[in-house]
């Protein structure tokens, strides 16, 4: 499973919300670990969590113990258990996605990038780094500029999920934008 995808993107939402706080900082990472411990009696060590959350830089994929274990915390038996409630719930009905896009993993540092979603949305951000951005421009949208966030992708036809949007002194929260019909435009300046 990769770490991208909107389930695991809702799982680590999930996890922030019944922590009671976004999760952003090593001691963050710390308290998670130990509260996993607490609620599961296995270890999952913050490292791994800090490599899920895009903290540090890392690939892709997930392990499905540290899903499963993660989806014990947040009060489901297992990983398939979690996938279901979701589906259920009417979220997302596949394990992963797939499409034309921009991943950040093929960014470099400075990297502009162009995207366009419904109905005249427009907004142009610039790549620092362990998959943080800073909006440089916008059109119609909610988003300003000087705003910060962290993605791990965007693709064409799917939603722009972006977490960690930090704007002024305001507390992070997460966004996503083109929720019914996804982007339009992605492309590379």
């Amino acid at each position: 499973m990769e770490k991208s995808t909107p389930e695991v993107q809702q799982l680590r939402l999930d996890v922030e919300r019944k922590l009671g706080r976004r999760i952003c900082s090593p001691a963050d990472f710390d308290r998670l670990s130990l509260e996993v411990w607490d609620k599961t009696h296995a270890t999952l060590s913050s490292s791994t969590l800090k490599r899920l959350w895009g903290y540090v830089d890392a690939g892709e994929a997930v392990h499905r113990t540290t899903l499963t274990l993660l989806s014990q915390y947040v009060g489901y038996a297992d990983w398939e258990h979690y996938l279901a409630h979701l589906a259920a719930a009417g979220g997302t009905e596949s394990d992963t996605f797939t499409g034309e896009g921009i991943r950040t993993g093929e960014l470099q540092a400075g990297d502009r990038v162009l995207l366009a979603w419904l109905p005249n949305r427009r907004c142009v951000v610039r790549y620092e780094g362990r998959l943080r951005y800073v909006v440089e421009e916008q059109e119609n949208s909610k988003l300003r500029v000087g705003d910060r966030f962290e993605a791990a992708c965007f693709l064409l036809g799917q939603p722009m999920y972006l977490d960690n949007l930090i704007r002024e002194n305001q507390p992070p929260t997460s966004y996503v934008a083109g929720s019914k019909h996804g982007l339009h435009r992605v492309e590379k300046l």
